[in-house]
């Protein structure tokens, strides 16, 4: 419990101070824009790229580990936008919804918990499962999101203009090109190396406080707020780890060590990124600043609860 705790203090804590900074006046009322549009522009387009440039295929792949937390991402993450667009829900928001079932935390979270709850042998899983969740989870709703947008409905046109549009997006660019690095055996500049760093290390808190200048302002209540908050939720703080649960253990049967760490990953709470994307957009975002915040707070109990549970029977 203590070690979880310490982990989501920090989150808690960034948030607070973008709500603080909101209601006494330091920063504005354009200010969650601004600084949003700065943690997708710069910030996280320059964390992505020093991930995946750094990313040595030797140490990653791990094809039982890749498909069981792929798979169960993808399976919350499709059945939650096949429920919302049953709502009568657009695609653009429908996809923002899924995210907020299937995007773990992975990057905050993950590998500071994993480290103390299991030790260093998490570190190459918890790099899979990021890359997975920031890179691969994140482009398809991202495509959803610009073919959601898009007013042109004849197969061909809606094509092109979602390609143009995703073409230009900086979260699918800079790890598309820093792919080029592991790819070609070349390495990042001392510089580049420093600026990445500089910038990408910005991406999560700024996102947190820009979440917290989220929820300071003032927002009228939707009326199905709390049972859709409910389900997102429900879904990924219990859905999304029994998923990964079940098919770590009775479908590609991984090792316990890799099966603790798939589902551990998979009970982390949401993460900013569908909050990043619903403000870029320009899309509803209340319903995903109450997940992040709901799903933060009780995944201090379940995640304690899981560790309590499993980590004895697997030591």
């Amino acid at each position: 419990m203590l070690s979880t705790f310490s982990t989501v203090l920090p989150i808690f804590a960034l948030i607070f101070a973008g709500w603080l900074a909101r209601r006494i006046g330091v920063l504005g009322a354009h200010a969650t824009t601004e600084l949003n549009r700065f943690v997708v522009w710069l910030a996280l387009p320059a964390l992505l790229f020093d991930v995946i440039a750094h990313t040595h295929g030797a140490d990653i792949w791990q094809p039982g580990f890749i498909a069981v937390f792929g798979l169960s991402s993808v399976l919350v993450f499709a059945l939650t936008l096949l429920i919302r667009l049953r709502g009568a829900r657009p695609l653009a928001d429908a996809a923002i919804d899924g995210l907020n079932a299937g995007y773990a935390n992975t990057g905050f979270m993950g590998f500071p918990l994993a480290l103390v709850a299991i030790g260093r042998e998490t570190l190459a899983p918890t790099v899979i499962a990021t890359i997975i969740t920031v890179c691969a989870i994140f482009a398809v709703a991202i495509v959803l999101i610009e073919a959601g947008l898009q007013a042109e409905k004849r197969p061909g046109p809606l094509a092109a203009k979602v390609c143009r549009s995703l073409a230009r997006n900086p979260l699918l660019v800079a790890p598309a090109v820093a792919a080029l690095f592991p790819l070609s055996g070349l390495s990042v500049p001392d510089a580049g190396e420093s600026f990445l760093k500089l910038l990408g290390g910005a991406a999560s808190p700024c996102a947190l406080v820009a979440l917290g200048l989220f929820l300071a302002q003032k927002q009228e209540k939707a009326a199905a707020g709390a049972d859709i908050t409910a389900l997102l939720v429900g879904f990924k703080l219990v859905l999304h780890p029994l998923v990964t649960w079940v098919l770590a253990v009775f479908v590609f049967q991984l090792p316990p060590l890799l099966t603790h760490t798939a589902v551990l990953l998979a009970a982390l709470p949401t993460g900013t990124g569908p909050f990043m994307l619903a403000e870029f957009y320009r899309r509803e975002a209340q319903v995903t600043s109450r997940v992040i915040l709901t799903s933060t707070i009780i995944s201090i109990l379940t995640v304690s609860a899981y560790l309590a549970f499993v980590t004895p029977a697997s030591s």
